[in-house]
């Protein structure tokens, strides 16, 4: 059963939450970061990625940073633009993005349930970028931006969201600079209980998008337990920020390759090689209808690919995902692509970037050809986390994100 639960969050009074609000931090580089960051004293990327603040030559991962997002977090309380609440409430947040709208709960969940995979896994982490959320939560005493979990859904909490969404007035509702629009309500306290008691009967949560936050809130948790000779189970840190969403609410794009050359073949040979393991029609423009096939741009022309015989079903759920099998009949025998996650002659482009963003990098001759995917979907995703896999590097791409600062967790 999973845990759910109410907190007595940390969020920016009303006439400032547009201003406090800002993307996650690990979707900027700190050039952009302070770039956003011009002209809005409130911003949370002041707290997310403090450097901006600080001299260029300083290193992002030295004590001066953590300190600094610790000092800028206490100023914008003391300042008055963050505020608590006295009760631990639900808080349900609303994202609505090209008409398409998805709402979630913004709650505490338990680092137990991540630890004994009640709440589920899909991607592989890195010690470094957990090293540094870790540092930023025990500095701050805080988290500042929610994991995102899915779940197979619930009757009686969807009909709970939607009863309070509308027939009561919302506490933020603003439309950020990248057009999409962010509304949050407080849940009356006379439905904790529901919530509660209905999420218990979910076996797993699953995680969308955060891996790195969650797994820093372990870590967190480990570390403050093991300095707290009291330690009772019960303390704030034992829980972990996220919103929790439907799966049937979600859209996932897809994540497109570009490749810098042809590993040595001309295009005729290339064509000839990938003739192998795929059939190949040139076509019009089109994004990919259905699984298992590819939108291939080279030399200004379009060719859908479908694999064919050669192309087996694989014994993992893993290795029969889209992702999979461009890599190991397509990139890596063809084009030489044998790790992804290190290869320099590979780039990924985010769905939300649009196709004409990858006809843009090969016309201007930095990447040689491009790959277009079905994106994979929500049910590929739980039974990956399901069977305990592992998903290939950059198949999801999880649209639109969420903000940082609406909700703060404070431990």
């Amino acid at each position: 059963m999973a845990i759910i639960r109410p907190f007595k969050a940390l969020r920016p009074k009303k006439e400032f939450a547009h201003l406090v609000a800002s993307v996650p931090y690990d979707v900027v580089n700190t050039e952009e970061a302070k770039e956003l960051v011009k002209g809005n004293e409130y911003s949370l990327l002041r707290v997310t990625r403090s450097e901006v603040e600080l001299p260029d030559n300083i290193d992002h991962y030295s004590a001066e940073v953590y300190e600094h997002a610790k000092a800028n977090l206490e100023k914008l309380i003391n300042n008055g633009i963050l505020f608590n609440d006295e009760k631990p409430f639900f808080y349900f947040y609303r994202q609505i993005m090209n008409g398409r709208a998805q709402t979630g709960i913004a709650a505490t969940y338990s680092v137990e349930d991540y630890k004994n995979n009640v709440i589920m896994k899909h991607e592989k982490t890195r010690k470094d970028k957990e090293d540094d959320r870790t540092r930023h939560i025990i500095t701050t005493k805080a988290q500042t931006g929610p994991v995102f979990l899915t779940y197979r859904g619930s009757e009686k909490v969807r009909e709970i969201i939607k009863k309070v969404t509308e027939n009561q007035k919302p506490e933020y509702d603003f439309t950020a600079a990248d057009s999409i629009q962010h509304t949050m309500w407080v849940c009356p306290e006379e439905y904790n209980q529901i919530i509660i008691d209905e999420i218990a009967k979910v076996d797993k949560l699953y995680i969308a998008d955060g891996h790195h936050r969650a797994a820093s809130a372990f870590r967190t948790c480990e570390e403050m337990k093991k300095n707290n000779p009291n330690h009772s189970g019960n303390e704030e840190y034992n829980y972990f920020l996220a919103v929790l969403f439907s799966a049937d609410e979600l859209k996932i794009l897809p994540y497109n390759r570009v490749v810098v050359d042809l590993n040595g073949y001309t295009d005729v040979q290339f064509m000839e090689k990938v003739k192998e393991n795929f059939d190949i029609q040139q076509i019009e423009y089109q994004e990919p209808k259905n699984p298992k096939e590819f939108c291939m741009y080279l030399n200004g022309k379009w060719y859908l690919l479908k694999p064919n015989t050669n192309v087996k079903k694989a014994a993992s759920v893993g290795d029969n995902l889209d992702v999979s099998i461009l890599q190991n009949y397509l990139l890596h025998p063809i084009l030489g692509i044998d790790d992804p996650r290190t290869s320099k002659r590979i780039d990924f482009i985010g769905g939300i970037r649009g196709t004409q963003e990858l006809v843009k990098l090969v016309d201007s001759g930095k990447f040689k050809v491009a790959f277009l995917l079905y994106p994979v979907t929500l049910d590929d995703l739980m039974a990956i986390s399901d069977a305990g896999e592992i998903m290939p590097p950059k198949s999801t791409w999880f649209e639109p994100k969420l903000r940082d600062g609406i909700v703060i967790h404070t431990i």
